[in-house]
This record gives structure tokens, C-alpha cells and sequence, in this order.
């Protein structure tokens, strides 16, 4: 584990030299995340359609975390609502508050334009740790049920418990006005 207490952790908007690292660092650890996604990322963020954040510890890449301002999850489409996606840390740099800090990045953001955010959450064990930190961050299920590559399931429907089957949440925020 890599500590970070003494170490200086910063937050900048996502750059075109980014892709590779952070694809990189991904796949050091057995995850496919594609250029790609990093430079349509980009491309959004552009366009004002979505706003990415990189966490850097002593300048060295430690995760990152995206708001789109137009998600299709059809509970929230076309409501004016943002959603916090991607939210993601490497492995060493876990529990030292980086999540929080980028979770706190994105819901400043989002208050600037939107009196709520939503979040979506894994339902395997692989997001425990996340479904319990929405929890304390005053995020609550937005009611509608379960999706499974956004759709939602019918009850008695057997599906695989893997990335795509997702609870969603809403958070209510506060504008500070920043983003």
C-alpha cells in the first residue's frame, strides 16, 4: 500500500497525456480500460458533456472519476440530473480518501448546475466498499429497481452478477458554486 497521509494528493481535470497512463496502470493490474474511453472522455469533457477529474499522489497517477451532465440511465434521463460514472482508484492507493476526494470533485461540480446527482453501483462483491461509502455520503436508492446494462429486470430474471447489473442512487446536494 502506498501511503498518502504525508504524500501530496492533487485533483486536475483530465489531459490528452492521460490516456495511455491511466490505461496503462489498468492493465498492470488485469483490468481492461482502452485508451480509447480515456480520449472519448476527453473529447466529452470538450464538449462540456462530461467533466473528468485524475488524482495524482505526488504526481504519480492514483485514480479518477467522471460526471456526465446527459446520462442515458433511463432514471434520470433527460431530467437535468448528472451522474458521478467511472469512479475509480488503483488498488494501492485505496482507503486513504482519494474516492472521497474525487466523490467531493464531482458533487461540487454537479451542484453547480443541478440540485441532485446519481451514482450507480456494482451489485457484486467487488463494489462493497462502494456501495458502503455512497451510503455514508448521504447517497439513497433512487427507488426504480435494478438495471443489467441499463435495463431494468423483471423479477424472477436470472442474470450474471457482473459490472453491468447495477443499483442506482440519488444524492440531494447543495450548491457552493464552484465546478
Amino acid at each position: 500500500m502506498v501511503q498518502t497521509k504525508n504524500a501530496e494528493v492533487t485533483l486536475r481535470p483530465l489531459s490528452e497525456l492521460d490516456a495511455r497512463v491511466i490505461s496503462r496502470a489498468f492493465a498492470a493490474i488485469g483490468w481492461n480500460k482502452p485508451v480509447q474511453q480515456y480520449v472519448d472522455y476527453l473529447a466529452e469533457q470538450q464538449h462540456d458533456i462530461r467533466r473528468c477529474w485524475v488524482a495524482l499522489v505526488e504526481n504519480e497517477f492514483s485514480g479518477y472519476v467522471t460526471l456526465h451532465f446527459n446520462p442515458l440511465y433511463p432514471g434520470i434521463a433527460g431530467k437535468g440530473i448528472p451522474e458521478i460514472q467511472d469512479l475509480n482508484v488503483l488498488p494501492q492507493y485505496r482507503r486513504q480518501g482519494i474516492a472521497s476526494r474525487l466523490l467531493d470533485h464531482a458533487e461540487e461540480s454537479a451542484a453547480t448546475r443541478a440540485s441532485k446527482v446519481a451514482i450507480g453501483v456494482g451489485l457484486h462483491p467487488g463494489y462493497n466498499a462502494a456501495q458502503r461509502l455512497y451510503v455514508l455520503r448521504g447517497y439513497a436508492p433512487d427507488g426504480l429497481g435494478v438495471t443489467y446494462r441499463d435495463r431494468y429486470i423483471e423479477e424472477g430474471e436470472l442474470l450474471h452478477a457482473d459490472d453491468d447489473l447495477v443499483l442506482h442512487f440519488i444524492k440531494e446536494l447543495h450548491s457552493r458554486g464552484w465546478g
